[in-house]
């Protein structure tokens, strides 16, 4: 047995140093630890730690959904810099949170404008506040309600805005030409959500919203989504979000039946799935059923 142990761990040594010889070392040390891939359409994602960055590069300049943190934005700016010496037109956030616009600082002087919904605005203004992180910021200089559009080059780019979800300042980015949708992070691909209460989310509403972008787009888009359990799975069709509508309302629905069952919030934390629920994996499903608690215990 010991001789064949060694056998196996001297083969493996053999391959590593035959790799090793046809790459250095030092190449290895310098491949980047992120994705950057494109899409359609002129258009691709950004994926390192955080929330997905989507991004359109066109005659007429670049435009960047969302922004990840301060230390990885460069990396996707040094990318798109590659491809373009045209201006950052926009950098357009989904929402309010730092994995999504920690890096808005990297784009100082570099964007043009900052866009989001009006409550993001308001949302990333007292978190940074609270956190004393004021100087760390690059706030949206344009913000809307319901929609907003904007042109650059041959795209049309428009957000819809249907109420709270994961907080109460979610957007969906619609690229129009190139039919691809930035649900930023109303959709966790099969991975248990985080829902930010204390940011006005909604466990009931984030449904409706879900519903209702199924009916405002088609069986062809191509959705980017915020965070997926599987890294390769941060894009998708409407059946994923189909599917984070039936999660959102199988807790919804559990919790509810639990609550009116007498149930404590300590007794309701102690589950471990939801029922109806096969394919949601990952940390946090008390995250959930707490939001979800907190929300319907009234």
């Amino acid at each position: 047995m010991q001789r064949r142990n060694f056998l196996a761990t001297t083969a493996v040594a053999a391959g590593a140093l035959t790799l090793l010889s046809k790459r250095s070392l030092a190449s290895l040390i310098a491949d980047p630890t992120y994705q950057f891939k494109p899409l359609r359409s002129n258009m691709g994602i950004f994926t390192e730690r955080g929330g997905t960055i989507a991004w359109l590069s066109n005659k007429d300049g670049i435009v960047v959904v969302d922004a990840e943190f301060a230390d990885t934005a460069p990396h996707v700016i040094a990318e798109l810099q590659k491809q373009s010496t045209l201006p950052f037109q926009w950098l357009i956030n989904t929402h309010h949170h730092g994995d999504h616009t920690g890096g808005n600082i990297a784009f100082k002087g570099l964007a043009k404008n900052v866009a989001a919904h009006q409550n993001s605005l308001i949302n990333q203004k007292a978190v940074a506040v609270k956190a004393n992180t004021e100087d760390k910021q690059l706030y949206p200089n344009i913000t809307f309600a319901d929609q907003w559009k904007t042109k650059v080059g041959d795209e049309t780019i428009r957000t819809h805005y249907w109420g709270p979800g994961h907080t109460n300042g979610d957007a969906m980015i619609h690229f129009e030409n190139a039919n691809i949708v930035h649900t930023g992070d109303l959709v966790f691909n099969r991975m248990y959500p985080y829902i930010d209460r204390t940011a006005g989310a909604s466990v009931k509403n984030w449904a409706v919203v879900l519903e209702k972008a199924q009916k405002q787009f088609d069986k062809n888009t191509l959705f980017v989504f915020g965070h997926a359990y599987d890294p390769v799975k941060v894009t998708g069709s409407l059946d994923d979000l189909k599917a984070m509508q039936n999660y959102m309302e199988k807790l919804a629905a559990f919790v509810s039946s639990e609550i009116k069952a007498g149930k404590s919030k300590d007794d309701i934390l102690k589950a471990t799935s939801i029922p109806g629920v096969t394919e949601w994996q990952g940390d946090g499903i008390q995250r959930s059923l707490s939001a979800a608690y907190d929300e319907f215990n009234v």
